[in-house]
C-alpha cells in the first residue's frame, strides 16, 4: 500500500513553518524529518507513522486512534501508528504532530 497523498500534503502544511525540516521516503512513506530525526511519517500502512518519547508510549496509546507501530512482529515502544484519514480534524492531525516534533526536537541533530 502505498502512503496517503493528500494525508502528506495536510503534514507538509502543518510543519511549513519548522526549522530544518526534510522529507525522506523511509519505510514505505513519506517521512518528515527535523534536523535529521524522523518526527512524523505519512505511513505506507496508511494513518501517520509518529515518533515519541519511548517513555510516553503507554499513555499515548490509550487515546483514540492511536496504538503501538508493529515492525517484524514486534511492538516498538516510542513509535506509534495513528489512524488518520480525510475525516481527521487539522486540530488533530495537529496535536499527533507536535508530539513528533517535541521529540524530534530532544534529540542531537543528525
Amino acid at each position: 500500500m502505498a502512503y496517503d497523498e493528500e494525508l502528506a500534503v495536510r503534514v507538509r502544511a502543518a510543519l511549513e513553518d519548522e526549522a530544518g525540516l526534510t522529507e525522506q521516503r523511509m519505510f514505505g512513506g513519506l517521512a518528515f524529518l527535523i534536523d535529521g530525526n524522523m518526527a512524523v511519517s505519512a505511513s505506507g500502512q496508511g494513518g501517520l507513522l509518529l515518533r515519541v518519547d519511548p517513555a510516553e508510549t503507554d499513555a499515548l496509546i490509550k487515546k483514540p486512534r492511536a496504538q503501538r507501530f508493529v515492525m517484524r512482529g514486534r511492538e516498538m515502544n516510542g513509535w506509534l501508528h495513528i489512524e488518520a484519514d480525510a475525516g481527521t480534524t487539522t486540530r488533530e492531525l495537529r496535536r499527533w504532530i507536535a508530539l513528533g516534533v517535541a521529540y524530534a526536537r530532544s534529540l542531537p541533530p543528525k
